[in-house]
């Protein structure tokens, strides 16, 4: 049976199997329904290689569009889009580029959750 600990939002951010004093003090059943939904969440995609990120590009017909944005930024960006191995994303250059490109943070994450299975 497990102590969890909860986000500002209320819902379970950690399981521990001992209590932690000031951070996971509530009690829970192993089957109640939060602690099972926690355990079985799927692991939040922060980033991908390049190889995927280009690969979802391509498939999603942006990889032209997401050149053309690139080519008009400075030589960072440029490097940083060229020549990365991993996109993070959560990096200045990923939120500039996918603002560009209208996409709302969910959009955002349905492409890098997509893009992780590539």
């Amino acid at each position: 049976m497990p102590f969890v600990s909860r986000s500002d939002d209320g819902a379970i951010d950690s399981v521990f199997e001992q209590l932690q004093e000031s951070r996971a003090e509530e009690f829970l059943s192993d089957d109640d329904p939060a602690v099972v939904a926690f355990r079985n969440a799927l692991p939040i995609v922060s980033s991908v290689s390049a190889r995927q990120f280009r690969l979802m590009l391509r498939r999603s017909g942006l990889l032209d569009q997401v050149k053309g944005w690139v080519a008009q930024q400075d030589g960072e960006t440029q490097d940083a889009f060229e020549y990365s191995g991993t996109f993070v994303m959560d990096s200045p250059m990923m939120k500039a580029g996918f603002a560009a490109m209208g996409f709302t943070r969910e959009q955002q994450t349905a492409f890098f959750e997509a893009a992780a299975k590539l």
